[in-house]
């Protein structure tokens, strides 16, 4: 992409390094294209890239940091000298020292998969493609609503450290969409491609692994079926999430609270804080037995693997919860020196005018020995749930009630009719405490999110979670839009 820009950004900070305790240059280049068929029509194409870097520079106990889209060598020296004059500036007054912050000087090369690469096929076949599912998806006079669309992103990022470091990394990343909306009279039911789950890392290959050029009927025939079913009933019973809506469930329910700068209370402000305090790491049960949750950024397939976050330190698998007990929070190397705690290599920046600042990454729930099969059979009364289409958690990421495109009840250990509108809610100091049984990998999706947002100034990141389906006893149930 701008590989040819990088051997001159990297000279140049090398002969621009200036004397002080720590400094750093992150390179960020990224390019999108994204495009869509509504209702037989193809959307205008959107395209976009975005050059930039920034620098870190720590020194006599203060941070500065300094971001410039001029990488040309009078640019980087204005940003170099920017970000000492911050650090500086904000000597004595920052809430940690950062002469105690031992910052990684990493080394290593990364790339992510890329089996088919988005260029590989032109403009024309896939809007093609685009039109052929839009097709599909108009199966019914009744389909009022309907779009197919695709996403793809190249990243490549290149972070040096004056100490010597040098990390050079490289990712595609591609989501798939459908939609259709059925309606009659007043009422309306949309039915999507696994909401906006539905994206890993990887080229044109990502299509092929979620199914998406056979998925437009049954998205379309489950979207009439929601327009005929009567309501969600209500009460308390067991509840089976697929992975599908697990996602959401780990993502806002797990991920969040433990993210180590929600507990020291820095997204207070904005994004929220979280009911975890660091004398929980160690000692608190966050869930049943069954609950075994890693933060794990080497699976390559997933939409936020790397080989090293953006303050350099190594990706590694490290468990969270193990049989139920938490073990400890995801914060990067500046939490974990101002907690004096464990954390992980997740402190990331969504691109190059943001400082990195802890965020899941690959967040998955291990799976357990039941077949999907299985947990139906153990169930007496019931509901089942697919795609998540509406969440609302308070600020201290407890008390949550969210919502689902798609549901069935089940009865006696089997399946049964659709339900429309179903939802559920709890407490996650309670709700995860009632995970009765886990999915086998029979029953495991790899799906992610490419928008979690989080931070002043806000950062949109990419994050994503692997989860078999689970049954959760006791849950309160309802119906209704």
């Amino acid at each position: 992409m701008t590989t040819s820009l990088l051997p001159g950004v990297e000279s140049e900070f090398r002969r621009a390094v200036p004397r002080v305790r720590f400094c750093s240059l992150r390179v960020y280049c990224r390019r999108d294209e994204s495009l869509a068929v509504r209702q037989d029509v193809p959307e205008p194409l959107y395209r976009s890239e975005n050059v930039g870097a920034m620098i870190t520079v720590f020194d006599r106990g203060g941070m500065g940091y300094a971001a410039t889209s001029d990488i040309t060598p009078e640019g980087l020296r204005r940003a170099i000298q920017r970000a000492v004059e911050w650090a500086r500036l904000t000597a004595g007054r920052c809430v940690v020292d950062s002469d105690l912050i031992a910052m990684p000087e990493p080394t290593g090369e990364y790339q992510g998969p890329d089996k088919v690469p988005w260029t590989s096929s032109s403009l024309r076949d896939k809007l093609d493609l685009l039109m052929e599912q839009s097709r599909r998806l108009k199966a019914a006079d009744a389909i009022v609503d309907w779009a197919a669309g695709l996403w793809h992103s190249e990243i490549e990022t290149l972070y040096l450290t004056g100490g010597g470091g040098r990390v050079h990394q490289s990712f595609h990343l591609t989501g798939p969409s459908l939609r259709a909306t059925a309606a009659r009279g007043a009422r309306s039911q949309t039915r999507t491609f696994g909401g906006h789950a539905f994206c890993q890392q990887g080229g044109l290959e990502v299509l092929e692994t979620f199914g998406f050029g056979s998925a437009a009927e049954r998205i379309s025939a489950e979207a009439l079926q929601l327009l005929d079913a009567p309501d969600c009933p209500q009460g308390r019973m067991d509840l089976l999430l697929a992975p599908d809506q697990m996602v959401l469930q780990i993502h806002e329910s797990i991920g969040h609270p433990l993210e180590m700068d929600r507990i020291l209370g820095d997204e207070r402000n904005f994004a929220g804080t979280s009911f975890v305090t660091l004398d929980m790491l160690g000692n608190y049960r966050y869930g049943s037995d069954l609950l075994n949750v890693a933060f794990d950024p080497t699976r390559p397939e997933q939409l936020a693997s790397y080989g090293w976050d953006d303050e350099g330190a190594r990706a590694q698998k490290v468990y969270l919860i193990r049989n139920g007990l938490l073990l400890r929070a995801m914060g990067g190397v500046i939490s974990q020196t101002r907690s004096g705690r464990s954390g992980t290599a997740n402190s990331r920046a969504d691109t190059w005018n943001r400082p990195p600042i802890d965020r899941m990454a690959n967040l998955n729930l291990e799976p357990g020995a039941g077949t999907l099969e299985d947990m139906i059979a153990s169930v007496e009364r019931g509901v089942y749930m697919e795609t998540n289409n509406s969440w609302s958690i308070d600020d201290s990421r407890n008390k949550f009630q969210f919502g689902c495109e798609f549901g069935r009840l089940i009865e006696d250990g089997e399946l049964k009719g659709v339900v429309k509108n179903p939802n559920y809610r709890g407490i996650s100091a309670v709700f995860w405490r009632s995970l009765r049984a886990v999915g086998d990998a029979s029953t495991m999706k790899v799906m992610g999110t490419p928008n979690c947002g989080k931070g002043e100034p806000n950062q949109i990141m990419f994050v994503a979670h692997a989860s078999p389906a689970c049954l959760f006893s006791d849950v309160e149930v309802f119906g209704g839009a």
